[in-house]
Formats: C-alpha cells, structure tokens, sequence
C-alpha cells in the first residue's frame, strides 16, 4: 500500500470518529461524504509528507479490518475511549482541532514541496546559464529544505517515530509518558505545593478581606444562609432517630452521674434565699393552703373526727375538730398576708441550713445522690431523655425550611455582621487568614506525596498512543508553525551563508 492510499485510509477513519462524536443535528453526522473529501485530502497531503508513520497504523488501515473500527487502545476500543485509565474520547472540539493541525500540515508540507521545486528549477537554469543568480536561490531553496525537514523530524519525533522507523530518541511522548508524569508530579508537589509558596499566594489574596466583604451584601448572606438551611434539613434527614436518641441519652446519662449535684444545687439554692427567690414560692404555697382550707372545710372536719377516740362524745369531736380548723386556716392566712410571720422566718432559717449541708453535709450529698441515680435509671426518664431529640429535630427542621423563622434570621443578621467586621477590622482579618494558611498548609504538607502520586499514577494509567493524539491535537498546530519557520529560516540562513562564501570567494 503507499503513503497516499494509507492517508486516505486515516482520512476516512478519522471521518468515522467525528461522525461518532458529533451530534446528530451536526454537518456529516449522517455520513455525508463532505467531511470525508476534506478529511482525505488533509490526510494525503500528511501521507506526502510522511508524517504518518507506517508502523502507527490503525487496525482500521490493515488488510481485512472492518472501516472505522478500533482495537482496545486508541479512540472507542472495547476498553472505552483512551482505554482503560485513559484521559477521554475524542469531543467535537478536539475534532476541530485535528482539523486545524491538519491544515497546518498541509501549510508546512507546501512550503516543503515549494523549496523542492524552487531548488529543482535553480538547479536547471543554473545548468542552462541562467545566470549567477541561480546560485543563491539554489542555495535558499536547499537550506530551507533542510530546515524543513529537520524541524518535521524534531516535530514528528514527539509523537511517533518518523517514516515508522524505530529511531532512538523518537516517540518521545507515547515512551516517556511515565516518566513525564512522574516529573510533572515532582514538579508540581515542589513548586505548588510547597508551604512558602501556598502562604505567600494566600497571603497576596487577602481571603479574610475578600471574605468579609462578600458576607457584608445582603444578597450573599441571603444565599449563604439558605445554602445552610439545605444543608442542615439534609443532616437531620440522613441522620437516624434512634441512633441519635441512644448517643443523647447516652452522654446525658453517663454525665450526669459522674457529675456530683448537692454541691451545685446547695450554692444554687443559697443564692435564691440570699436574694429573697423563694417568698414567691412562699407566697404561693400559703394562697393555695388557704383557699384549699375553705373549699375543703368539710374535709378537715372528717379527718380530724376520724382520729378521735372512740369512747369521747361526737359534739366533743366535732368541737376540738372546728377549733382545729380555725386554727389552721388562722395560721395559713397570717402566714399568707404577714411578710414577717415567724413560720416564714422559720422557712428561711430551714433552706438556708439545707443549702449548707447540701454544700458541706456528706450525709446529705450522698443521700442527693443517691436519689440522683435513682431518678435517672427510671425508666420514664430516660424515655423523656431520648424523646427531647425528636422534639429539637422537629423544630430544626421547620426552622430550617422557614425563610422567616427566627433561626434563619438570626443567622442572616450574623453573616451580616460577620461580613462588615471582617471587611474593616484587621485584626480579624489576619485571624481569618491565619487560620485559612494553617489549614491549606496542613493539606499541602500531608497530602502532598498523595497528590503528586495521583498526577504521575493518573498519566500511567493512560493509553500512549491516545494521550499522543490528543496532545497534539491540542499543541500540534503551533508546531507545525514551528516547520513554516523552520523553512523559512533555514532558506534566509543557506542564502546568508551562501553569500558570505562568494563574498570571500569559497
């Protein structure tokens, strides 16, 4: 087969892919035949030029393959497009720049053929006597061939091996695709991701500043606290009842019994009689004692009959249980209306002893202990406990979902002020800083091996002869400027050189 039958053959092939990749609604999805001419006439003139290299051919190019198809490497094998661990398939704009190089190719191959032609038509009239002249276009035209041709080679070498022939130091991509991920690693992990440099870049970037003012519009606290809200009724949905009703009453439990309370409750309850709390509860007492006494007159009459004895008369009962009476609710009346009745003093007298020994008594502590542990084991306790969780949760969430709760609002008005703090106060700022640099460096300085494994790992494990394709598709049209230039020099330097050995008459 030669080189222009095998470029019509990659011409077609490649038509194949991007009918693949481009959509349906696109031009030459349906296999019209426009993209394929184009296709191979680029590809004919990269096979005159014999960028293609013979042994990179396709099994698409092979005798007997099916049209289009691919084996398990390259674009659409059975191993997905790049293979496995590759870096993707061809998309619609990579196929625009394959058709980009190839033009470029086609650019560089002309100028190629255009020094042979100038130097065969030189070389002619030089033979006829043309004249001087002929000599340094000659000279030109045979210099820009070998610029175009060694830059071609310098080119090509990248990808594959030239005209197929297994050069050293060819193919440099597909061969050293490791090693240069393992150098792009290397060289990431020291220059990137090292402590000073991610200090300095944060530092240059101000975040508590940037931060802060962001936060102070009213528009990005908005934002910021329904992005909140979302997250919040997301937490409390993903979470379970039962678990979370087991750790709280777990962690209350365990607390409170290792937590001694006589103490507390004793420092606690001396306060309240120092500061006069507790003549209110007085209060109360002696108002529901006294209205209890005449609603339950009757009451009392009975009791204290039923506790006479049997052999007195019953109107000698009914007389001690009247004087009874009277007296009770006389006591409880001037203990209701006199602030300074001595029962009360007596009250005060007996919390203020009760909240010493709560302090100081080890009887009484252990005793309050004791009833302490006794309260928490019921079983209705910890029942209250696990169900102080559903309750939390419920209002949470409609709290969350509400945009004029009070939760939600209180939050605004902290990002607000949170915002327009950090924006002027400095001290904060550098804070905010302070700890965004200790935390990126943190990151930085213990996954940075992880990182950089993961660049030189991630290019291992991509196809070589994809990843070739799909870097020059994406760099091989500024190089075949490289080869335009090539030529172009290469013809300025040979006619320099050409005149300064007939100056000096070489």
């Amino acid at each position: 087969m030669d080189r222009t039958n095998e470029g019509e053959l990659a011409g077609r092939d490649d038509a194949h892919v991007r009918a693949l990749t481009r959509g349906p609604s696109e031009p030459g999805a349906s296999g019209g035949n426009g993209d394929n001419e184009e296709n191979g006439e680029a590809e004919r003139a990269e096979g005159a030029d014999g960028e293609v290299a013979a042994g990179a051919r396709t099994p698409a190019s092979a005798p007997g393959a099916a049209p289009g198809r691919r084996g398990p490497k390259g674009r659409g094998g059975s191993g997905g497009p790049g293979g496995i661990g590759g870096i993707g398939g061809f998309t619609a704009a990579d196929e625009e720049r394959r058709r980009g190089v190839r033009r470029m190719k086609t650019i560089a191959t002309g100028a190629l053929l255009l020094m042979a032609t100038v130097f065969a038509l030189a070389k002619w009239a030089q033979h006829a006597g043309a004249g001087g002249w002929t000599g340094y276009v000659a000279a030109a035209a045979e210099a820009g061939m070998v610029g175009a041709l060694a830059d071609w080679f310098a080119v090509t070498a990248l990808f594959r091996h030239p005209m197929g022939l297994p050069i050293p130091h060819t193919a440099i991509i597909p061969t050293k695709k490791d090693q240069l991920g393992q150098s792009l690693g290397e060289f990431v992990g020291e220059n990137f991701l090292s402590e000073d440099v991610v200090r300095a870049r944060l530092r240059a970037v101000g975040i508590g500043n940037r931060l802060g003012a962001w936060l102070a519009e009213p528009a990005h606290a908005d934002r910021v606290t329904a992005e909140l809200a979302t997250a919040l009724r997301g937490a409390l949905t993903v979470l379970r009842d039962s678990d979370v009703q087991a750790v709280v009453s777990e962690a209350i439990t365990r607390r409170a019994h290792a937590q001694e309370i006589a103490p507390g409750l004793g420092t606690m309850l001396e306060k309240i009689v120092g500061d006069g709390g507790h003549r209110r509860i007085v209060d109360l007492v002696c108002e529901r004692a006294a209205h209890w006494l005449e609603v339950h007159r009757d009451s009392v009459m009975e009791a204290v009959e039923g506790g006479a004895p049997g052999w007195t008369p019953r109107f000698v009962d009914r007389r001690i249980g009247e004087r009874v009476y009277r007296e009770l609710l006389r006591f409880v009346t001037e203990m209701r209306d006199m602030p300074d009745h001595p029962a009360r003093g007596a009250v005060d007298r007996f919390l203020s002893d009760f909240a010493r020994d709560l302090q100081s008594d080890p009887e009484t502590r252990a005793r309050v202990e004791r009833l302490k542990n006794e309260v928490l084991d019921r079983s209705e306790v910890q029942d209250l406990i696990a169900s102080a969780w559903s309750a939390v949760r419920s209002m949470l969430v409609a709290a969350a979902e509400d945009e004029r709760s009070e939760l939600r609002v209180r939050a605004r008005t902290a990002l607000l002020s949170l915002g327009m703090r950090m924006a002027n106060d400095g001290r904060l700022q550098g804070k905010v800083d302070g700890w965004v640099e200790g935390a990126a460096v943190y990151l930085v300085t213990t996954y940075r091996d992880e990182i950089t494994s993961l660049i030189s790992e991630t290019v291992a494990g991509w196809d070589a002869e994809h990843t070739s394709k799909k870097i020059e598709a994406h760099i091989g049209r500024d190089l075949q400027f490289i080869r335009i230039n090539g030529t172009v020099v290469g013809s300025l330097a040979g006619l320099a050189i050409y005149t300064v050995a007939r100056f000096f008459g070489v």
